[in-house]
């Protein structure tokens, strides 16, 4: 086959990458410094950062100071509180990030005892919305119970606990658990709903029984 100079020179023509999708390039530092300086200036960014710090004063900073807690507690910067005035926890409470803890607005309350530790995004609540009363859920009553969490309690990250709930002394509830009811003391609990699927082993030893009730200590 006779050799091509044109079609030789086609064929590398189109094999030759297009730089039409190409991606731009990163921007310079000036670029960025403009940039930084233009966010500085707009004022709705000012705007976000007194709502942000208003948020954070009325779930964390304010609420904080209304609490009954006792010595040696660990809070994230990132917990909020809701109706904090009906919330008490014992000594040592570890409470990672981003937890939530919703008392009652009007009876409901959330009891915790010694040396309970939450991993983070759990959300403890005193009280839920009705749903069968009519439209919008917002408008309708909200049903309320106290929560009681016994000493030496671990809440996986991430878990739910519901108004009702009474967790016992030593429990340990896995991360992601919707806890309501009764959960015993020295009991695994996971899933959801929750479920008893072991016994916590202590000093070579496993412990249970009914749940205590920590205001009787």
């Amino acid at each position: 086959m006779p050799f091509s100079r044109k079609a030789c020179g086609t064929a590398m023509t189109q094999s030759r990458p297009s730089s039409a999708g190409a991606k731009p390039g990163k921007p310079s530092k000036v670029q960025k410094a403009l940039r930084m300086v233009l966010s500085g200036l707009d004022p709705r960014a000012w705007l976000h950062l007194v709502r942000l710090v208003n948020y954070y004063n009325h779930t964390h900073v304010t609420p904080r100071r209304q609490l009954t807690l006792g010595p040696g507690a660990a809070i994230s910067p990132t917990v909020g509180f809701s109706y904090p005035e009906r919330i008490k926890a014992g000594r040592n409470l570890r409470l990672g990030t981003r937890c939530m803890l919703w008392a009652g607005p009007g009876t409901g309350r959330i009891d915790i005892g010694d040396d309970v530790m939450f991993g983070p995004d759990v959300f403890v609540t005193a009280a839920g919305y009705r749903f069968n009363d009519g439209h919008p859920v917002t408008k309708q009553r909200m049903d309320e119970a106290d929560v009681t969490i016994g000493d030496d309690v671990w809440v996986g990250a991430k878990a739910i606990i519901l108004p009702g709930a009474r967790i016992g002394r030593g429990a340990i509830i896995g991360a992601g658990a919707l806890v309501r009811g009764d959960v015993p003391a020295m009991a695994i609990a996971v899933g959801v709903p929750a479920r008893v699927v072991g016994t916590r082993v202590t000093g070579g030893q496993k412990t249970g029984g009914p749940v205590p009730d920590p205001q009787s200590d």
